[in-house]
């Protein structure tokens, strides 16, 4: 079929044929086709120039997608694999993203850690397991946790941890050490370092105890009197996770 017109409209060109069929098609494509000195399309060249619309089809939506934020090898190949191209194409257009450095995965996992430890309260246990869930190489991931700096990891869990514990007005010290630690162990920290951090710095508030105890005595005063009253009041208060020391100090 004869051309009759090329237009260039944006980064894609419109073929005009002859019969007014129109057939549009990119930069690259005309550049490599060398269509712009043909005269016509023949049928072997309209389904060349179909095949490479797919790849800058697909190629052009993927840096639109990278360009949100950064993306695995993985994490692209779904994306592609959503559009059902055959896999060579596929592999030309990871080649061609690996080449120019739109895919590379050490700098998604360093960009992805980093993100996460400044702007997140997660953990390098989670930020590993979420790495692993996107394919990520596990010495990769590895190698790049262990540059971090582990004193102000420590410092960074400390002041998680101490804004936890300042802000406890309910809970015995047993029972707020295994919250805090599953707790923290659920965000990604070493369960070691957690304990170590609670115990370092936790201390007894009294109030607390005084609290639930007064609570507790309102609720079984008209129930129970005398030594039977007490004895409830300390059962509770133990199930509350207070030791007997706290539970027998308390007025």
């Amino acid at each position: 079929m004869k051309i009759h017109k090329i237009q260039r409209k944006n980064n894609k060109y419109k073929i005009i044929l002859e019969d007014n069929t129109i057939i549009e098609t990119y930069d690259e494509v005309i550049i490599k086709e060398n269509i712009l000195y043909k005269k016509e399309i023949t049928e072997e060249l309209k389904h060349k120039i179909e095949k490479e619309n797919q790849y800058y089809d697909i190629y052009n939506n993927i840096l639109k997608y990278i360009k949100t934020k950064l993306r695995s090898e993985t994490e692209i190949r779904e994306y592609i694999r959503k559009n059902e191209i055959d896999k060579k194409i596929e592999e030309d257009i990871i080649n061609k993203l690996k080449s120019t450095k739109l895919i590379d995965d050490n700098i998604y996992v360093h960009a992805y850690i980093h993100d996460k430890i400044m702007f997140t309260n997660d953990g390098p246990l989670k930020i590993k397991k979420d790495l692993l869930k996107n394919k990520i190489d596990v010495t990769l991931i590895e190698d790049e946790l262990e540059k971090l700096d582990r004193e102000e990891l420590q410092e960074k869990l400390k002041k998680l941890i101490l804004k936890k514990m300042n802000t406890n007005t309910k809970y015995s010290n047993n029972m707020l050490k295994q919250k805090l630690i599953n707790y923290f162990m659920n965000l990604g920290y070493e369960k070691s370092d957690i304990v170590d951090i609670i115990e370092n710095n936790q201390t007894q508030n009294n109030e607390i105890i005084k609290k639930e105890y007064n609570k507790i005595y309102n609720k079984l005063k008209n129930k129970y009197e005398g030594e039977e009253l007490k004895r409830n009041i300390k059962q509770k208060l133990y199930q509350k996770g207070f030791s007997i020391d706290e539970i027998n100090n308390v007025n």
